[in-house]
C-alpha cells in the first residue's frame, strides 16, 4: 500500500516553561493578556505534520510520498527524511520564504502555547497532484494533512477528480475554515482524524451531527489522549481502545502525528481499525517520550513489546505484513 502525505514541512522551536500557564491568567482579565515566560531549555527540531507522519511512515517501511512546499533551507532536512524512506522528491521548493516555523512553549501541565509561522508553506497550493501520480505511479491513500488551507481544499478536490483514495486531517485549520470549506474536505474522505476537542469543532464548524459525518466518511478516528482512542463507523458500534502505558510524559508535541502515522502503517499491512488503533497508541506513547517530534525510534523489537505490554501477547502480530518494518 502506498501512501502519500500532504501537509506541513516545518522547523519546530520547543520551549519548556517549568510553571503553570493557569497561574499567570488572571480572572476577569482575559481580554488583555500581555505574558512573557522565562523558559528552561530551547530545543530545535525538524517537524510539520505531513513530515512528521511521513518520518514515522519510512520508519515503518512503507516509503511514503512527502508533499509540500518548504524554502531553499530544507536541503539538509531532505537528507535525513530521505534516510527513513521518504520519497520527497515531490516537495517544492520556495525560492523566496523560508520553511514555516513552529513556536511552541510546554508547561508543567503539558499545557503548550504556539505560534505556527506559514512561510513557504503558503506555495503547496501551487503544488498539483497529476504529476506526482504520474511520477510514482499512483498511490493507494493521500492524507490531506493541516496546509496552506487553499492547498488543503485543492489536493481534496484532485483526489475525487482523479479518483484517489483520501483521508482528511484538518486537525489545527480547523479554528480558520468555513463551513463549506470544512465539508469539502471532508466529504468523501475514506478517513477522518480529529482529537477530542477537534471533534466537538468539527461539528461546530461544519453543522453537521456526529450522525450526519458519519455518513460522509468510511472512519471517523478520535484520539483521546491518556484514555486511548475511539474508531468510529456509520452503523456499527464505537470501538474504543485504551493507550499503551507511557514511560514519561517529555514532550506531547507530535504524539498525534505518531499515532496517525501507526494507524496507517497497520492498514497498510491490512490490520483492522482496532488493531490499527493499537500500533497508533504506540507509537504515540514512544513520541511522548522524547523531546522533538522525529526523535523516537520506531524499532521492531520495542515495538513488539510495548504492543505486548498494553495489547497482550497476540498484539505484536499487528507488525506482520508484506511491508518491512526498517530497522
Amino acid at each position: 500500500m502506498r501512501i502519500a502525505v500532504t501537509g506541513s514541512i516545518a522547523t519546530d522551536h520547543l520551549m519548556v516553561f517549568p510553571g503553570r500557564f493557569a497561574d499567570q491568567l488572571i480572572a476577569g482579565r482575559l481580554d488583555h493578556v500581555s505574558l512573557s515566560f522565562l523558559v528552561d531549555s530551547l530545543d530545535v527540531r525538524h517537524g510539520g505534520v505531513a513530515a512528521n507522519i511521513a518520518h514515522g511512515l519510512g520508519q515503518l517501511g512503507l516509503a511514503p510520498v512527502l508533499i509540500g512546499a518548504v524554502g531553499a533551507d530544507f536541503e539538509p532536512y531532505r537528507v535525513l527524511l530521505k534516510e527513513q524512506g521518504v520519497d520527497t522528491e515531490s516537495v517544492r521548493v520556495s525560492p523566496d520564504l523560508h520553511t514555516a516555523r513552529f513556536v511552541c512553549t510546554t508547561d508543567a501541565d503539558q499545557n503548550q502555547v504556539a505560534t505556527f509561522y506559514a512561510g513557504a508553506m503558503a506555495e503547496a497550493r501551487h503544488i498539483g497532484l497529476a504529476p506526482v501520480l504520474a511520477r510514482t505511479g499512483g498511490f493507494d491513500l493521500l492524507l490531506v494533512s493541516p496546509n496552506d488551507p487553499e492547498a488543503m481544499l485543492r489536493h481534496t478536490r484532485e483526489c475525487q477528480e482523479l479518483g484517489i483514495p483520501f483521508a482528511a486531517d484538518p486537525s489545527q485549520q480547523l479554528a480558520r475554515l468555513t463551513r463549506d470549506q470544512v465539508r469539502a474536505l471532508v466529504d468523501g474522505s475514506r478517513m477522518l482524524f480529529t482529537n477530542e476537542y477537534e471533534s466537538a469543532l468539527l461539528q461546530e464548524r461544519s453543522g453537521w451531527t456526529r450522525e450526519q459525518i458519519l455518513g460522509r466518511t468510511g472512519l471517523w478516528i478520535t484520539t483521546l489522549g491518556a484514555a486511548g482512542s475511539r474508531v468510529q463507523q456509520a452503523g456499527r458500534a464505537p470501538v474504543e481502545v485504551p493507550a499503551a502505558r507511557a514511560r514519561a510524559a517529555v514532550d506531547p508535541t507530535g504524539v498525534g502525528d505518531a499515532y496517525r502515522a501507526g494507524f496507517l502503517a497497520a492498514l497498510a499491512r491490512g490490520r483492522d481499525p482496532r488493531d490499527a488503533a493499537r500500533l497508533g497508541s504506540v507509537t504515540a506513547v514512544l513520541a511522548l517520550e522524547s523531546v522533538g517530534t522525529q526523535e523516537h525510534r520506531l524499532l521492531p523489537a520495542e515495538l513488539a513489546a510495548r504492543l505486548t505490554e498494553a495489547y497482550g501477547p497476540a498484539a505484536a502480530e499487528i507488525l506482520d505484513g508484506r511491508a518491512e518494518v526498517r530497522p
